[in-house]
């Protein structure tokens, strides 16, 4: 509680705040942890900041990041829970949520005990989605109750990759699963076949280039698996995310799915809004750190994305942070334990393109490249900012009104923004573990200087204040919009039946 002579533990004063809906200036004061007051004039803190001249706006929900993910093959992504937490609060994130792993033919207590471990390292406030690779009965009826039970309420699932993926009778189980549990689901749309298809002709032609990973899976994939998605997820009544949608045609089928009354929400990522297939070609392998599924799109699509932003098909920007290093796992994807396989060396001794371990670091980059690319740049206004990167996902995962809100009640995550500075982006000022970031060189303008976690001082001019397990676990109960519609083909409801 805070001194009798203080009223507030902190006060943040005379900033312009940015909510969802709106943006005013205003003071801000917090108690134990939580905003208690909106206003101004409000009465002295303990501690007080000057936020003249800079825009608050809610600590950033990072919904869909990989962390010190282990595999079954034995490696561990570099980027541990310590050095990934520090990254996302100097980049203004205050929580995420990362996944917990399933490997086929194991249950997911063979991972799930260890993986939450580790992530009690974690210096911003977490959860964890669900990765649910192997359906049998006893996952789907006594493992993953348990979860939902604990708190574990959105589950992942893969309609590709090797050994990840489900097939559509595996996905349909899954989905009934969640729709019983009040669970929600998230999917990564590709055809498995297709893309394989696409890579076996790509390999036979010797087109190994870093570029042929997006020849191998070209938005048709992704606009094929999303409307299957949706279409299966419409048939057991289930409310589903789109995972990074890279492309119109996907974002499409989001659009006339939402216009029909289903459920179903699209997520893209700040690389889909500033990268391209040009970034694939460049010279020396450098193509390799740019390699993620999906994949990278023509120039000219990413400003498609930003209309799907504006239109309100694509309401959530994550970072999708998935970090292997250029100089290890890139070149050498056996270093790393994930390589997608399948494929030799090049004559260079560099891999073919389809056994590049796939992802891009992003988790301290994502809020101040969008709000370059997006606010800074006027493609955006600042409401629509903040839901992108904290309201909509806190909504979507069962966190409204505790996070991505500068409301009285919720916990007092804060970052202060001034919208007039500007650097170049360099890794060597980054945090993570990672040895690049594909927006080296870039011109930022508007820059986070404060992050503020429950109430602390978590980050100070790119310096982190913030102790390694200083992270809370955010456990997600019941919540409305994870709920079916009640609309089923015919009035049979499948899933009321399993």
């Amino acid at each position: 509680m805070p001194s009798h002579d203080f009223d507030y533990d902190l006060v943040v004063r005379g900033g312009t705040l940015a909510g969802p809906a709106e943006v005013f200036e205003a003071d801000l004061g917090v108690r134990d942890g939580v905003i208690a007051a909106v206003g101004r004039n409000l009465r002295r803190g303990a501690e007080e900041i000057d936020a003249r001249g800079h825009i608050v706006t809610p600590g950033g929900l990072d919904p869909h990041c990989h962390i010190e993910e282990p595999s079954e093959g034995g490696g561990v992504q570099e980027e541990s829970f310590a050095s990934g937490s520090a990254a996302a609060l100097a980049g203004g994130t205050t929580s995420f949520i990362c996944f917990v792993p399933q490997w086929k033919g194991h249950p997911i207590a063979a991972t799930a005990e260890g993986y939450e471990a580790r992530a009690r390292a974690s210096r911003a406030d977490y959860s964890f989605h669900q990765i649910i690779t192997d359906p049998t009965p006893d996952v789907l009826e006594r493992e993953v109750p348990a979860l939902v039970a604990r708190g574990i309420r959105s589950l992942k699932v893969f309609l590709t990759y090797d050994p990840l993926r489900l097939t559509d009778g595996q996905f349909l189980e899954v989905l009934a699963t969640a729709r019983r549990l009040g669970a929600f689901v998230t999917v990564h749309c590709e055809n498995y076949d297709a893309i394989g298809w696409r890579i076996r002709a790509l390999l036979e032609a010797g087109l190994t280039d870093p570029l042929q990973h997006a020849w191998a899976r070209p938005p048709v994939v992704e606009r094929e698996a999303t409307h299957r998605a949706i279409a299966l997820a419409e048939l057991v009544d289930q409310p589903i995310q789109v995972f990074h949608v890279s492309c119109d045609e996907a974002a499409d089928e989001i659009a006339r799915a939402r216009a029909r009354g289903i459920k179903v929400w699209g997520e893209t990522c700040p690389q889909y809004l500033t990268l391209s297939t040009d970034d694939l070609a460049k010279p020396d392998f450098e193509g390799a750190k740019v390699v993620c599924s999906p994949a990278l799109r023509a120039p000219g699509e990413a400003e498609r994305i930003w209309a799907r932003i504006r239109e309100g098909t694509l309401d959530v920007v994550s970072s999708d942070h998935c970090g292997f290093s250029f100089a290890t796992a890139k070149r050498d994807p056996g270093s790393s334990g994930y390589g997608q396989g399948g494929a030799e060396a090049r004559p260079d001794g560099m891999p073919a393109f389809n056994a590049i371990p796939n992802g891009v670091p992003g988790i301290e980059t994502r809020l101040p490249v969008l709000f370059s690319e997006g606010v800074s740049a006027g493609r955006i206004d600042l409401p629509t900012f903040v839901r992108l990167t904290s309201t909509n996902a806190a909504r979507l995962f069962g966190l409204a009104g505790r996070k991505g809100t500068l409301a009285p009640g919720a916990d007092a995550d804060l970052v202060l923004w001034n919208p007039d500075a500007e650097r170049v982006l360099t890794n060597t000022d980054l945090h993570h573990a990672i040895d690049y970031t594909p927006w080296e060189g870039m011109r930022l303008k508007g820059l986070p200087t404060m992050t503020i976690r429950r109430g602390e001082i978590a980050v100070r001019e790119g310096q982190v204040l913030a102790e390694p397990g200083s992270g809370r676990f955010l456990a997600r109960g019941p919540y409305a919009l994870a709920t079916p519609s009640g609309r089923v083909p015919d009035g049979f409801d499948a899933a009321a039946r399993r």
